[in-house]
């Protein structure tokens, strides 16, 4: 009886979580050498052009990582082929030279929120390229970079 009475609220709860995330998509990148010219891509498709989202990138570092921010080019094209691009900062350690990220041996996981609630103007295809916009044109140390759109929380 306790086994099902643990399964049925186990159920409830799992059932009554719901997810916001639309999209999540994570690629290795070479930790040896990022070029710049060398993009992380996606693809994805929404057919709302009502709900607000919100867009992240997801990167993870290694402890070689040189510096304590990292500079992104975000290159979206909308289903009818035009095309946007953002410049994005994201600070991957403090002052101190201690890295921010969720830490896992000597990788340290980021999220950072690029841009709130906005609305897709078109429904259809997206493709999203990201690539590393540092000054040196091959970086070392980062390991993984990703891209996840969400619906806002109301």
């Amino acid at each position: 009886m306790r086994t099902l009475c643990f399964f049925l609220a186990s159920a409830f709860m799992l059932s009554s979580c719901e997810s916001n995330s639309v999209f999540e998509g994570n690629q290795p990148v070479n930790p040896q050498e990022w070029k710049s010219f060398d993009p992380v891509h996606f693809e994805f498709e929404t057919h709302d052009t009502i709900t607000l989202h919100n867009f992240y990138l997801n990167v993870r570092n290694r402890e070689d990582y040189a510096y304590s921010n990292l500079f992104f080019f975000v290159e979206m094209e909308f289903p009818n082929g035009k095309k946007s691009v953002d410049t994005v900062e994201c600070l991957l350690a403090n002052e101190q030279g201690q890295w921010l990220g969720e830490p896992t041996a000597n990788i340290y996981s980021h999220e950072f929120l690029y841009q709130r609630a906005k609305q897709f103007p078109l429904g259809g295809r997206y493709k999203v390229d990201i690539r590393q916009g540092m000054r040196p044109d091959a970086l070392k140390g980062i390991t993984d970079v990703g891209f996840k759109l969400t619906h806002t929380s109301q």
